[in-house]
């Protein structure tokens, strides 16, 4: 039921860069004077969040270890995971099964320093 998430970033042009590399999509950036959003392309017709990066330093910092812990919905964690480090990110955990219903997951920390995840059925 979640229905927004923000990723904190300390650079938007890097983290922007690092973003559509690796999920190989557009992200288009907004400023709002004190804040820089860079909105992930949503269809806000179908399940899941909507969401952006995000930089304003009064108000958002990257973690590696703190808040929580966004999954992203993938086909194969492995294509994701694959662009990661050639783009600036670090693999935390690499491709791991949950189990045979549930699937597999991948944790990553991106250009920013952010610790992401990745899940998959196959």
């Amino acid at each position: 039921m979640v229905g927004w998430f923000e990723i904190p970033v300390a650079d938007m042009e890097r983290a922007k860069t690092f973003y559509e590399a690796v999920f190989k999509v557009e992200i288009s950036l907004q400023d709002f004077g004190g804040t820089k959003m860079g909105w992930f392309p949503a269809d806000h017709g179908k399940p899941g969040a909507a969401g952006s990066l995000i930089q304003n330093k009064d108000w958002y910092k990257p973690s590696d270890s703190v808040g929580t812990l966004i999954y992203f919905n993938s086909l194969d964690v492995q294509n994701e995971l694959d662009r990661i480090e050639q783009n600036g990110g670090k693999i935390v955990q690499s491709k791991t099964q949950i189990n045979k219903e549930i699937g597999y997951m991948a944790v990553f920390l991106d250009s920013e320093g952010n610790r992401i995840a990745l899940h998959s059925r196959q």
